[in-house]
């Protein structure tokens, strides 16, 4: 049986900047099939202590007494929706509550505020949902292996119910974000995203986000550090969290939001973000906006030139500290299968542009603070930093002649890119 299918309201617990332990924000309730938050009155008398709260994201929910009106289209609040499970954590719920029997089923059957209470605790950013306004218990499982974990994985996709060990193996990645499957692993001073390899795979995904991400950091760009392991035979790929900080009194988390917050769109209107949108955000309301625009504007060009064309605004992020907001590492920069040219990125570019053409990332370098001349120069320099490192780079993943002919000039540098550029 579905123990929560029932749930109605939720306490939620924040980690404030450079804390350890959680302090109860506020409650999401649930009214007409939207859930509300309202913050909590002891967490609004902290005004006058240290640490000080922060709103857990503002404008959207500003510290102030009583329920908080939604933003346009929304069910819920988006800076809420972030630390909930996308599709691949959904179909582990599923399977932990209804096994066999939730195979098929349609995840809108479970209520958003059940997925937040059956998910696990270390979630991206800095909140976490508990029954209890009193008592914080987190949700999570020991250390399991890659193999344990993979194991687990396998069983979801394929809808078999998990026992309970590999149940709980698989249950700390439930909240995090993405389709693919994954889970989360640590040793002393490190927490990783685990991602595998998929069932439905047709080629080495693992290897070429890998490649994708190397290339990246060798491009001077801000990204996740990964590493590539084998576990049972296949690849995992290891993302470094850049949201929790070891400390000697325990973990501090960062409270982050995602692009698709920050335009105020709930998932549905995903396709009306754009990377010129997120500029006019960054000119507004980011610290070190020319510093962030240029970042914003390389990774930007470099998914078009990786072939990453999954950039949809939850791909994109930001810290907030309460009252800054900052551009997060950039993370899932993963090439996608393609056999023709013509290829449209998952953000628009400017205006309704949204085809994977250098020309437009040009044509809308001014939005960045750039000139053209200075667009062509950043444009010019990753492709010839992917060209030096790429055999390097295919080396190192243990990449084999066959696989690199299905990613050269296929995800990177494919042809299509420079099209009307004047670049070659």
């Amino acid at each position: 049986m579905i123990s929560n299918s029932d749930s109605k309201e939720a306490y939620v617990w924040i980690w404030l900047p450079n804390q350890t332990d959680p302090v109860v924000a506020g409650k999401v309730e649930t009214y007409d099939n939207q859930v509300y938050f309202n913050y909590g009155r002891s967490y609004l008398a902290r005004a006058s202590s240290n640490p000080t709260p922060i709103s857990i994201y503002e404008p959207e929910l500003p510290l102030r007494a009583g329920a908080i009106p939604l933003g346009d289209h929304l069910a819920m609040p988006a800076c809420i929706r972030d630390a909930a499970p996308d599709a691949w954590g959904r179909r582990v719920v599923i399977n932990k509550l209804l096994g066999a029997k939730g195979v098929g089923i349609d995840t809108a059957k479970l209520s958003e505020i059940t997925y937040l209470l059956e998910s696990g605790s270390d979630r991206i950013g800095a909140l976490d949902f508990q029954k209890s306004a009193t008592e914080y218990q987190p949700r999570q499982s020991q250390n399991a292996s890659l193999e344990e974990l993979l194991e687990s994985a396998s069983r979801v996709e394929r809808g078999v119910s998990l026992t309970e060990e590999l149940g709980m193996a698989l249950f700390d990645g439930t909240a995090i974000g993405g389709a693919r499957p994954k889970a989360l692993i640590q040793d002393d001073s490190t927490k990783y995203i685990a991602k595998f390899s998929s069932s439905t795979d047709i080629s080495s995904v693992v290897k070429a986000e890998f490649i994708a991400m190397e290339l990246a950091a060798k491009c001077g760009l801000n990204v996740a550090k990964v590493k590539l392991v084998k576990a049972a035979g296949k690849d995992v790929l290891l993302i470094e969290r850049f949201d929790r900080t070891k400390t000697k009194s325990g973990w501090t988390r960062k409270a982050m939001v995602s692009a698709l917050t920050l335009f105020g769109f709930h998932d549905l209107m995903a396709r009306y973000a754009s990377y010129e949108d997120l500029a006019k955000i960054i000119r507004h309301r980011f610290v070190e906006p020319k510093k962030n625009l240029r970042e914003l504007y390389s990774r930007m060009v470099f998914n078009i030139l990786c072939g990453n064309t999954d950039d949809h605004a939850r791909n994109h992020a930001a810290f907030w500290n309460g009252q800054d907001l900052d551009l997060t590492p950039a993370y899932d920069i993963c090439p996608q299968e393609r056999v023709g040219g013509e290829a449209s990125q998952a953000m628009l570019i400017s205006g309704i542009r949204n085809l994977s053409k250098l020309s437009y990332c040009l044509e809308a370098a001014h939005h960045f603070l750039l000139d053209k001349n200075s667009g062509r120069e950043i444009i010019e320099s990753l492709k010839a930093v992917i060209e030096t490192n790429w055999a390097e780079v295919c080396e190192k993943a243990e990449v084999n002649e066959i696989e690199r002919k299905l990613m050269w000039r296929r995800q990177f540098l494919n042809p299509f890119a420079f099209e009307g550029s004047s670049i070659r």
